[in-house]
């Protein structure tokens, strides 16, 4: 069951990298594909979301959550909007990536 739910929070997750990229392609909403696709990945994140909420605490989910769609976000920006790839910037990526790590470690799931 918490397999399922920790396998939910990642999709979850990939999903809400995937709406905050979209969001740069919608160029405020004017374009229609890109919007319907954006409002789709945030119905499917939300979705996704809440399901690993029927089993895992909502504080480590949330922060795991959002520390996967901020990570996948810097990540696509770099590769995608040619942002900037400077260390101390990809250390505290690191961090992020860290913290996850420790939640998933520390939450008895």
């Amino acid at each position: 069951m918490a397999l399922n739910a920790w396998l939910s929070l990642l999709v979850a997750g990939i999903m809400e990298t995937g709406w905050a990229v979209g969001l740069k392609y919608t160029e405020g909403f004017t374009q229609l594909l890109p919007s319907v696709l954006t409002i789709a990945l945030m119905g499917g994140s939300f979705y996704f979301l809440s399901k690993s909420l029927e089993t895992l605490p909502i504080g480590t989910a949330y922060a795991v959550w959002t520390g996967i769609g901020a990570v996948g976000t810097v990540i696509l920006g770099i590769l995608l909007f040619g942002e900037s790839r400077e260390l101390l910037r990809i250390l505290c990526l690191l961090l992020v990536i860290s913290g996850i790590i420790g939640l998933k470690l520390v939450s008895g799931e």
